[in-house]
């Protein structure tokens, strides 16, 4: 079962740093392009807003193991296979909650996964594989640099640094 916000690792930090501060965030996205090059996106439960499956890392976990584990939370999907394209690090962000983050964050090109897709789960209202000219809105703001990132990585052989 998945941890709830106030139980996970950044809930407690920002629970006891409070929320004026900026705090680091560590985290991971996997994503996933089916068969039909349809990318794999779920409708966020908290702001309703259109994302590639992502979250923070827990105390003792992989970057990998987040990946894993944030697409299986969000999709039900459990990815078998996966490699690591971009890592951002530079990236400050304030979420709507007023909360204020530097991002360290890697993406996985997720290649093979197991199961069943859930278009609803505790972090997620909505989910499906979508064409890349036609992904649903409101979107995440950063779906358009991840995909551009997985292009120069494709491209290139070279991790995307930022």
């Amino acid at each position: 079962m998945a941890l709830s916000w106030a139980e996970s690792y950044l809930g407690r930090v920002r629970s006891s740093v409070g929320d004026a501060d900026t705090i680091l965030f560590v985290g991971a996205r996997g994503v996933i392009l089916d068969e039909r090059n349809r990318l794999l996106l779920i409708q966020r439960s908290d702001n309703h807003r259109w994302a590639i499956p992502a979250g923070a890392m827990e105390l003792g976990e992989s970057m990998q193991d987040c990946a894993i584990r944030e697409v299986w939370e969000e999709t039900g999907l459990r990815a078998t296979s996966l490699t690591p394209f971009a890592f951002h690090t530079s990236y400050t962000y304030t979420n709507e909650w007023g909360h204020t983050y530097q991002q360290i964050l890697m993406s996985f090109r997720v290649h093979t996964w197991e199961g069943e897709l859930q278009k609803v789960t505790e972090e997620s209202v909505d989910a499906g594989f979508f064409p890349l000219d036609a992904l649903p809105g409101p979107k995440s703001m950063v779906i358009d640099e991840v995909l551009a990132d997985l292009a120069e990585f494709e491209a290139t052989g070279r991790m995307v640094l930022k």
